[in-house]
């Protein structure tokens, strides 16, 4: 029994020896080459990222192209070095194609985000801190990912919303602020002019209403009143804030100009019954 064990320690050591008497040149070779190619991989990777830097290349793309080049010399590299040991490569590139497709048949979600995400970043449609309403969710970017875009909202809410949901749909993308639409109704014997510079004078009051000038203007002629509407620009961040502050702000102006708001009244008339 201690012989055969014997014996099978000899004939691996045996079958080392020989490998490494045949082959310590190339491994040693395949070794450098390895190490070699890890360096280069990196350093080609920084130079790849001080050149997008000098030319303002959004950093999100920055890192993916990177990444990618890195991976790409590494296994160029490891190619090489498996055909340096006299290791066949194909059946590895056949395996390494056929589990590229199926991990992409697995992943289609996450890639189609991030195929998505990287024409975000091409094309560029909104930025970091940009007001955008799409699917109906409206919100300030607050960061832009390879698999999706975050967004944040006064109620400091943080909204995700996969990429894949952005490219190809309808997006509203209104910088900073946000459009406040809003109304009141005056009786039909007010002056309108004073009416409206009113509301604009409170509106001037309010701090957080943007710089661009309010549209107010005759809306509609009701049964009851004519409505004057108004319109104006707000940080995205104040929305509902503002909102209220130049809905009150607007009330006690007219308040204070003796400015009728009616309320809705119907007439009813009873009618006598005939004998």
């Amino acid at each position: 029994m201690i012989d055969q064990e014997v014996t099978q320690v000899m004939k691996l050591y045996d079958i080392l020896v020989e490998f490494f008497v045949n082959y310590s040149f190339q491994l040693f070779g395949a070794v450098v080459i390895f190490i070699i190619g890890l360096f280069v991989a990196k350093k080609a990777a920084q130079f790849l990222v001080n050149v997008c830097a000098k030319h303002n290349v959004d950093i999100t793309l920055t890192n993916f192209l990177s990444n990618i080049l890195r991976i790409v010399i590494i296994i160029m590299v490891a190619i090489i070095c498996l055909g340096k040991l006299g290791v066949s490569v194909t059946p590895f590139v056949a395996a390494i194609g056929a589990a590229s497709l199926g991990a992409g048949l697995a992943f289609q979600g996450l890639l189609s985000n991030y195929a998505a995400g990287l024409t975000i970043i091409l094309t560029r449609p909104f930025v970091i801190g940009n007001t955008i309403t799409v699917q109906g969710i409206t919100g300030v970017v607050k960061d832009i990912a390879l698999g999706a875009t975050f967004l944040t909202n006064e109620e400091e809410e943080l909204i995700t919303i996969p990429n894949k949901f952005i490219v190809g749909e309808i997006l509203h993308n209104s910088q900073e602020n946000t459009l406040i639409e809003t109304g009141i109704g005056v009786s039909y014997d007010t002056d309108l002019d004073i009416a409206i510079n009113k509301i604009r004078e409170a509106l001037a009051t309010i701090p957080a209403v943007a710089e661009r000038t309010p549209q107010i203007g005759v809306d509609e002629f009701a049964d009851s009143s004519i409505n004057i509407g108004i319109r104006f620009w707000a940080p995205t961040t104040q929305h509902y804030h503002t909102r209220y502050e130049a809905n009150l702000a607007i009330y006690q102006s007219l308040q204070r100009a003796n400015i009728a708001i009616p309320f809705p009244q119907r007439e009813v008339r009873m009618l006598g019954r005939a004998e």
